[in-house]
């Protein structure tokens, strides 16, 4: 399996992937999930939301146990954040069959649709709208890079986006949800335990920055005539680093969008969006207040917010135990089981990354690792079903 999903998506100059939401490489990493579910003989389906699922047993029975991730990817990502999860889903499932397992509860594997938000800039999109916490309406409005809406790409895909929205009967169907992700930190690299168990997810955000100013001729514009936004941007950037080094917490302007863009002009706009994380939501919000404070003039729309997020205890505590009383740990990133924590019980796995770089093509886990990965969940699943 891992092989099959290594070459899809991946870029041939840098080694990372560009399997973004709805495009080629997308549709290829769901073609493979459909042709796993149906060599495995499990039930096939793609909720209205644009999530794929693979069932076993009936999922109208209730109170199923869902596995799964993400196969998409960020910009030049790393080929273990999402797929791991996926891939060790169906590695867990058959290793369940070869111990003759017969489970007592429907169990199911799932891909959440555009959870790293890279093409249209929200994240766990298919899992937000699965649980209502993102709007129908403003995601059919999404737009991509090159102006094309969330709607248009979906409908092109051969996704109903007139569809999209909360599915309490899909809710209703499971009884809890376990993921399986590559840890995303060194926590688990300083121990000797190859798989740990989430304890919380930080609150975290996206907001958008637009600096304003006046383009003109960069080689004939006197410095003292300039209204240069650059400037304002550069000083925010730099002005976000120590605020968030002495608040203990994390903020990132990653992506950048410049008017007219040109190397020999003055810029009119310069728009920005600022990734930001903390331990608490208090610490977060001050933080990212005191980041606007800073951004002479700019315009500060947030675009996504997710609070903190408390794995369910009993769920956390009974995984622990299961493995043998593994390292319990928090994390930054944000999973679409933190969404679902809204509506499900959730919990976590992690596998340890020796580097602990993620969201590059650097990102890594070992082979023994990954393994151990799928022995936990697969044990974890056998305690649970």
């Amino acid at each position: 399996m891992w092989r099959e999903l290594l070459p899809v998506g991946r870029d041939g100059t840098t080694g990372g992937y560009r399997r973004h939401a709805w495009t080629a490489a997308d549709g290829e990493c769901r073609a493979w999930f459909a042709e796993q579910a149906a060599s495995r003989g499990l039930a096939y389906e793609v909720d209205r939301n644009g999530n794929q699922w693979a069932w076993l047993g009936d999922p109208a029975a209730g109170d199923a146990v869902v596995i799964g991730s993400h196969l998409d990817s960020v910009p030049d990502g790393g080929a273990y954040d999402g797929p791991l999860g996926v891939v060790s889903s169906f590695a867990a499932l058959d290793a369940l069959r070869e111990r003759g397992v017969t489970p007592g509860r429907p169990l199911a594997v799932v891909n959440f649709g555009d959870e790293e938000g890279a093409r249209f800039g929200v994240a766990c999109v298919g899992s937000r709208l699965l649980t209502g916490v993102l709007d129908p309406e403003h995601a059919r409005g999404l737009r991509d890079g090159d102006g094309v809406l969330l709607a248009d790409a979906m409908e092109r895909a051969g996704q109903d986006p007139a569809a999209i929205g909360r599915d309490d009967e899909r809710l209703a169907r499971i009884g809890a949800f376990v993921e399986l992700h590559v840890e995303q930190g060194r926590y688990l690299a300083d121990t000797p335990h190859p798989v740990g168990v989430a304890s919380a997810i930080w609150p975290h955000g996206r907001w958008r920055f637009d600096f304003r100013g006046e383009a003109n001729h960069a080689g004939t514009t006197r410095l003292g005539d300039r209204d240069d936004p650059m400037l304002a941007y550069a000083a925010t950037v730099l002005s976000a680093r120590e605020l968030a080094r002495t608040a203990g917490a994390l903020a990132t302007f990653g992506k950048i969008r410049v008017e007219p863009n040109g190397t020999n002009a003055i810029a009119s706009l310069v728009t920005a969006w600022l990734d930001s994380r903390a331990a608490d939501s208090a610490t977060l919000d001050t933080l990212v207040k005191e980041i606007a404070g800073a951004a002479e003039g700019a315009e500060v729309t947030r675009e996504s917010y997710t609070p903190v997020v408390d794995f369910d205890v009993p769920l956390r505590d009974r995984l622990s135990r299961v493995l043998g009383g593994v390292p319990v740990l928090p994390t930054g990133a944000g999973h679409d089981a933190g969404i679902l924590s809204s509506a499900v019980p959730t919990a976590m796995l992690f596998v340890r990354n020796p580097t602990g770089v993620s969201h590059s093509p650097y990102e890594y886990a070992e082979e023994p690792d990954c393994l151990a990965g799928i022995v936990a969940l697969a044990d974890v699943l056998q305690d649970l079903l």
